[in-house]
């Protein structure tokens, strides 16, 4: 059965370089529906649903492997077909020369109104990406973006 996130869980994740879970916690694998063992050493897009544009995640890997801290709405599937909306934040986790050894990320309930915000955003994004790519799927992103004028972390914190 799926658990439903609450207001005060914390779904958290580690993986390496390359994006293979190293670290959940319970409550990953409890609104998951997995157990740990069917989830290290797995690719953390295990999860991914079919309905998110890739283009965020090509966005997301752009930053988070520059060192900068990324904030998004995501869309994930459970082992048994579920889905179920996070507000993710995503940082790369440095050792103590610096560099990258691999990515952490906190996950919380969303708001519901960032989550009807980001549909329309998503879907347009998705089709999109369909028919022309993920190039075109990023370029409606960034259209919305520069008509607000802002960046996409202060997007996604904004709504």
């Amino acid at each position: 059965m799926l658990k439903n996130i609450q207001q005060d869980d914390f779904i958290v994740s580690k993986t390496d370089l390359k994006g293979n879970i190293t670290y959940v916690n319970k409550i990953f694998m409890d609104i998951g529906e997995y157990r740990e063992a069917e989830l290290l050493g797995k690719s953390h897009n295990i999860i991914r649903h079919p309905e998110m544009p890739k283009a965020i995640f090509k966005l997301l890997w752009e930053r988070v492997s520059k060192k900068e801290e990324v904030f998004a709405y995501v869309l994930n599937k459970t082992k048994n077909g579920n889905e179920y909306w996070v507000y993710a934040n995503v940082t790369a986790s440095l050792d103590e020369k610096g560099n990258i050894v691999g990515y952490y990320s906190v996950r919380r309930k969303p708001e519901s109104k960032a989550i009807e915000t980001i549909k329309p955003i998503y879907k347009k994004m998705l089709e999109s990406e369909k028919r022309s790519g993920i190039a075109e799927s990023a370029k409606i992103l960034t259209d919305i973006l520069n008509e607000k004028g802002i960046d996409y972390n202060e997007f996604i914190i904004s709504i």
